[in-house]
């Protein structure tokens, strides 16, 4: 899983703790689904596509409810954050989002909100959205790290660890 190989690189460079409890989200292994503990934290981890006629990225994350139908996620069984990778030829980058932001933006079910099964993501070298996608980028960007090139390693382990 190219996503994890690149997870693994980064923890090795801000903390020296392994990843506790790894298991590979079968449902969602096209996007190279997993969830891990680090620390005191839990993760869900997916990595983004690039899609060819819309800007940004597109990620999944669901789970198959008792009738074996997809369903979002609910709050108070998802882990403490969600992490997306994107790796786009030479472009690296990682959204890192508390699952508090993710029901706040009515991603995660909390029972007031359904909640979504898709998103997509807004990296900051995106540009020519339009007004929506500039909103989304705009919230999320406070949950991006551009790793391409000599990351703010104090900024990334903020992201992962407060």
């Amino acid at each position: 899983m190219e996503s994890m190989d690149y997870l693994s690189r980064i923890f090795q460079e801000i903390i020296d703790h392994p990843l506790e409890d790894f298991k590979v989200e079968e449902q969602n292994k096209e996007y190279e689904g997993a969830t891990f503990i680090l620390g005191k934290q839990s993760f869900r981890s997916r990595k983004a596509k690039v899609t060819p006629k819309k800007l940004g990225y597109f990620v999944v994350f669901w789970e198959k409810d008792e009738e074996n139908k997809n369903k979002p996620y609910d709050f108070d069984s998802a882990p403490d954050k969600l992490i997306i990778t994107i790796i786009d030829q030479e472009k690296l980058g990682q959204f890192i989002l508390p699952k508090e932001i993710l029901a706040e933006k009515k991603i995660l079910n909390n029972g007031k909100n359904q909640g979504k099964m898709a998103l997509r993501v807004y990296p900051s070298w995106v540009t020519g959205l339009n007004k929506t996608a500039m909103v989304t980028q705009k919230w999320q960007s406070s949950f991006f790290i551009d790793l391409t090139k000599n990351p703010d390693l104090n900024r990334l382990k903020k992201l992962y660890f407060d």
